[in-house]
């Protein structure tokens, strides 16, 4: 696969090199070189954040919650087999309740029924099946199938790690990634580029963890939307590959459509410790496709003002002046140094500085190096005979990690000092976390090494609050019991009552010198006879739902329809739809309706978090029975949206609820880019304010009618009438976003319905 990829990007940069005449960054070499026809590039070359391109991906990854709805969505195009390498992996499912092998066993139960349509769906549709417990998503493909200069999507936002081997790797809908598997092009707004420049070497407690903490901080929750985040520079080199993806993974919280960096020695070695050499082999032959041409870095640094011809935006970043930081609570971009994190709780009395759990591992940071550094300052508080000042959770990111540091010692060195380990999954990171031994509505602070942090995120409370840093911080925040604790400065207390200080992490190996450990019965591949293999799928199952085609465009104006909500603030998919206890729902479409935008804050009524006005009978009630009552009646209703409208996951599930439920459209200030077109991939018409003020001016009473429809085109803007409780009306105008070719998902009722017709046309 690999060096078909690189003969189609070397003859595809060569000819884009003819109409740019200019050097080429890593990005746009990879991008151009998955182009899937060349002939419709124009002369003009391709405008950033304008214009629409074809994209054909070398793989598709599915996790085991989005993945239920991408094969059922495959499975209504009438293929056969997938066309495309893809593969599904059963990580989101496990509950943390105890540790590793009580909560895998309890989860295989529990799931059973969505464990056996995936497997059956696998074997039959030619898609590799990764158990429960194999591991996490995002290390499993950077062990397996990331490589240099490839092109991955997947059904999950943090599907960029894979970034950290070079690859361009883009979290999607699960509809994107059935037509993928379809083999059908895949379309993208051809993304900005923002180049981080990275000079000098961390040192000391700061950790690749650190950077990413430090750029969120600074580009925020959306300042990366529709942009590729290009690392280069000298910096780069000094970094692990596992560091590298730690960065990558985490662009997703600026809203980075992905991050890369360019090939090097450190990926190399990465690559020769997984087996997979032959890879390296190849990509040391290749590297001038796999990394940007030498003249960008030249001319850049000479000059700034050549800058524009490369990247809409430029940031440098000295390492070697970089400090540990800790970000949050409830939103990845709020963050600090360490060692203003004791004067922040001070200034902020609301901040609980108590820790009740510490939890380091996930997909973010879970690897050799992440564990063994962890283990480094586990052995000096094993040393002077103490232990974490609370309770303490590890989650492996794969059974290869898993094996590896137990066999290495690191796993033993973290359970000395009290931790338990949690299972290979996503667990705690992705609300899939029981804790009972917390009262209703009590504050709380964890500290972790996960990557997302938004209220209920971890464990279905509100109240919690999740600050995030690199897990050797995360041990020494266990270690000193509170976040305001600085580990760079303060003591900690021996079992001799003598006081020391932690020193920085050993600088350990970002590999293992023995090898990682081999590990068998984790996977399972294709069946050799597909025929004889039947879906598991019951007709009368409460947790999945074969699909019914969504009602195409009536071709009429919407005309005074009511408003569900407009929310307020940070609206996330977690506050759309949200995870927890409704992860068991994702294949079921109907039950998991129940769910629609129970995390929304209000806008009209600030303490009434997932309820609204029924129009119908003036009282307040929980948005999706209000939903369902105007669905019952024939009535299309609209949703208004705040700033960065989507942020967080790529689960289609936030667009396709609203849609089953009779959403007629979304009005925002602006959306984060999967949710926006996972809308559009459904058929909800996703529209922006030409003025934001505009967003002020809409009353909870207000109806709304979108007219013109008829006549929606590509860059035209759409006429909306506020119609208000006092009979008075404003006329204001309305933007979107689509190709010609989206505004036929919107007039099909949704692209699902296209893809029925263009699989069976093949």
């Amino acid at each position: 696969m690999a060096s078909k990829v690189y003969r189609k990007v070397e003859d595809n940069v060569s000819r884009f090199r003819r109409l740019a005449k200019r050097p080429l960054t890593l990005s746009e070499k990879i991008l151009l070189g998955h182009i899937h026809d060349m002939r419709s590039i124009s002369e003009h070359g391709i405008q950033s954040g304008k214009d629409y391109v074809l994209l054909t991906p070398d793989r598709v990854a599915l996790q085991d919650v989005t993945g239920q709805m991408t094969i059922l969505e495959f499975m209504q195009s009438g293929l056969k087999k997938v066309r495309l390498p893809t593969t599904v992996h059963c990580d989101h499912l496990i509950q943390a309740k105890i540790g590793s092998d009580p909560d895998t066993k309890s989860a295989l139960q529990e799931n059973s029924e969505i464990y056996k349509f995936l497997e059956s769906a696998c074997r039959k549709y030619g898609i590799g099946f990764w158990k429960p417990g194999a591991g996490i998503i995002h290390q499993i493909v950077l062990e397996n199938y990331a490589f240099p200069g490839g092109l991955i999507i997947g059904t999950d936002s943090h599907t960029p790690n894979a970034g950290g081997l070079g690859m361009i790797a883009i979290g999607v809908g699960g509809l994107d990634a059935a037509e993928a598997m379809s083999g059908l092009p895949w379309e993208l707004l051809y993304p900005k580029r923002i180049g981080v420049f990275l000079t000098g070497k961390l040192n000391g407690w700061a950790s690749p963890k650190d950077i990413i903490l430090y750029l969120s901080s600074k580009l925020k929750v959306s300042g990366g939307t529709n942009a590729i985040i290009e690392y280069f520079g000298p910096g780069a080199k000094t970094i692990s590959c596992t560091g590298k993806a730690t960065i990558t993974n985490m662009g997703a919280e600026v809203g980075a459509t992905c991050s890369v960096f360019p090939y090097d020695k450190r990926m190399e070695i990465y690559l020769r410790s997984m087996g997979r050499g032959r890879i390296a082999d190849l990509a040391n032959s290749h590297l001038d496709l796999l990394t940007q041409d030498p003249e960008v870095e030249s001319e850049i640094m000479q000059d700034k003002n050549n800058v524009p011809k490369y990247f809409d935006q430029l940031i440098e970043i000295d390492l070697s002046k970089i400090e540990p930081y800790i970000v949050g609570p409830h939103t990845p971009d709020l963050g600090r140094p360490i060692s203003k994190m004791a004067s922040e709780v001070r200034e902020h009395p609301n901040y609980v500085d108590k820790i009740s759990v510490a939890l380091i591992g996930s997909c973010t940071n879970s690897s050799y190096e992440d564990m063994s550094r962890a283990a480094s300052v586990a052995e000096q508080a094993k040393a002077k005979g103490i232990k974490t000042r609370v309770p303490l959770q590890v989650t492996p990111g794969s059974e290869l990690i898993r094996a590896t540091i137990e066999r290495d010692g690191q796993m033993q060195l973290l359970r000395d000092i009290g931790a338990n380990v949690l299972a290979n999954a996503c667990g705690p990171c992705i609300g899939q976390w029981s804790r009972p031994e917390l009262k209703k509505g009590e504050q709380n602070t964890i500290v972790t090494s996960y990557n997302r942090n938004f209220p209920a995120r971890n464990d279905g409370r509100r109240e919690t609050m999740n600050f995030i840093s690199s897990p050797e911080i995360v041990i020494a925040l266990a270690l000193g019991g509170k976040i305001s604790f600085n580990p760079l400065n303060d003591e900690l207390t021996s079992s001799d009552g003598t006081a020391f200080k932690l020193e920085p992490p050993e600088i350990s190996q970002e590999v293992p010198q023995r090898g990682f450990k081999d590990v068998k019965g984790v996977y399972m591949p294709p069946s050799d006879d597909p025929e004889s293999v039947n879906v598991i799928l019951k007709e009368d199952s409460e947790r999945l739902q074969r699909l019914d085609p969504f009602a195409g465009w009536d071709k009429r104006d919407f005309e005074k329809l009511p408003i569900l909500t407009k929310v307020k603030g940070k609206c996330t998919t977690d506050h759309i739809s949200p995870a927890g206890m409704w992860l068991m729902y994702r294949g079921h479409l109907d039950n998991i309706s129940d769910n629609l935008l129970l995390g929304a804050i209000n806008a009209y009524r600030d303490k009434e978090v997932g309820r609204g006005k029924n129009m119908l009978n003036g009282r307040i009630e929980s948005f999706p029975h209000i939903a369902r009552e105007y669905k019952s009646k024939g009535m299309k209703w609209i949703i208004i949206g705040d700033s960065n409208y989507g942020e967080g996951s790529s689960r289609e599930h936030a667009a396709m609820t609203p849609r089953y439920l009779g959403c007629a459209a979304v009005i925002s200030r602006s959306f984060a880019r999967i949710h926006e077109t996972n809308l559009k991939k459904q058929g909800v018409l996703a529209l922006t304010f030409k003025e934001m003020a505009d967003y002020d001016r809409i009353q909870e009473d207000d109806r709304i009618s979108i007219l013109g429809l008829e006549d929606l085109a590509a860059g035209k803007p759409v006429t909306c009438i506020l119609h208000h409780n006092d009979q008075t009306e404003e006329v204001i105008s309305l933007r979107h976003s689509y190709s010609e070719s989206q505004l036929e998902w919107f007039r099909s009722g949704s692209a699902l319905n296209i893809l029925r017709s263009m699989t069976r046309e093949i």
